[in-house]
């Protein structure tokens, strides 16, 4: 009897010592391993190759996205006599948990509804800044039937391949994204309550959080359009604590300075009342107050995401990624 066999593919650029644990977790496991590199000026390439792990090289001419990055991947597996019947996906800042992959193979292999499994990421160092803390509070959602869910994930070929794989245009919440469509074209989705993977964010300062908080925007914004409703309290928050509120506060500046104030109250409930929900998850009062203060911020860069993507919509310009590495 055929044993349905498991693929992996890992996605990087120059992502160093996390690459090279991402890809360690995953050769001792898996049947085989595609790493997809988007031009990477380390030594990743050869460190992939010594282990055995097949490589593509992206195309540096065309612009670069994780699911363009995810798709050629998928397709050198299939091209490989024999293809998985399952893949892994993770990003190349990640370590697969032992165990994970054979938890996943399993709920798979059970489950012919199944079109993906994915499970809990946690950081590795969430202390290390605030930054890293706040993905820690991001990554743990509930384990059961769910709609979306992030980049790793294990996947069914067959499904995969009946959606068409991601859509390589999206160049933010894309795996929001591909979930929708594989929801819609009746295949099942759930997180098991297991850790999956580990993740590395290293992110010490305020400009990469500024970039990929716009990036985030973006997200909301492209794939809102391509999948309403989806995204759609989000969007709402940026329009209203992004743009309406800031401008209703510098008309104020010039009409009235209660306006102003009332606007500044506003902000300071949103605070408050984030912080309270903070501290409900066990965070202690300092984390939640700086978190919140950040995730009230957010909104700002969010927007400016939001904009970027109609502004390129308009003129026709190339969905490009926005980095913050």
């Amino acid at each position: 009897m055929h044993e349905p066999a498991l693929g992996a593919v890992a996605i990087g650029r120059n992502e160093g010592d996390r690459l090279k644990a991402c890809l360690r977790s995953l050769t001792s496991v898996c049947d085989r391993v595609v790493y997809v590199d988007s031009g990477s000026s380390d030594d990743s390439l050869e460190f992939a190759r010594s282990l055995g792990v097949l490589v593509v090289e992206l195309d540096q001419s065309q612009p670069f996205t994780a699911a363009r990055a995810r798709n050629a991947g998928f397709e050198r597996l299939m091209a490989e006599t024999d293809p998985p019947d399952f893949v892994q996906f993770v990003d190349g800042d990640c370590r697969v948990e032992a165990g994970w992959l054979e938890a996943g193979l399993a709920e798979l292999r059970a489950d012919a509804r199944l079109g993906l499994v994915t499970g809990w990421r946690s950081e590795i160092h969430p202390q290390a800044s605030v930054y890293n803390a706040m993905f820690q509070m991001d990554w743990h959602r509930p384990a059961g039937e769910i709609r979306t869910c992030g980049g790793d994930m294990m996947v069914r070929t067959k499904a995969f391949r009946e959606i068409g794989g991601f859509n390589p245009r999206v160049i933010a919440a894309e795996d929001d994204e591909f979930c929708l469509r594989l929801g819609k074209a009746g295949w099942t989705l759930r997180r098991l309550p297991a850790l999956m993977t580990w993740h590395d964010a290293d992110m010490k300062s305020f400009a990469p959080w500024w970039k990929r908080t716009m990036r985030d925007g973006h997200g909301f914004a492209q794939v809102g359009q391509m999948h309403p409703p989806h995204f759609r309290r989000e969007r709402l928050r940026v329009w209203v604590y992004g743009l309406l509120l800031p401008l209703i506060l510098m008309a104020g500046l010039l009409l009235t300075p209660w306006l102003s104030l009332a606007v500044l109250m506003i902000y300071g409930l949103s605070w408050l009342r984030t912080a309270a929900n903070l501290r409900r998850r066990d965070l202690t009062t300092g984390m939640a107050i700086r978190q919140a203060g950040f995730l009230t911020l957010s909104k700002i860069p969010n927007l400016f995401g939001m904009l970027m993507y109609y502004r390129r919509r308009l003129i026709g310009d190339d969905m490009k990624i926005i980095e913050y590495k």
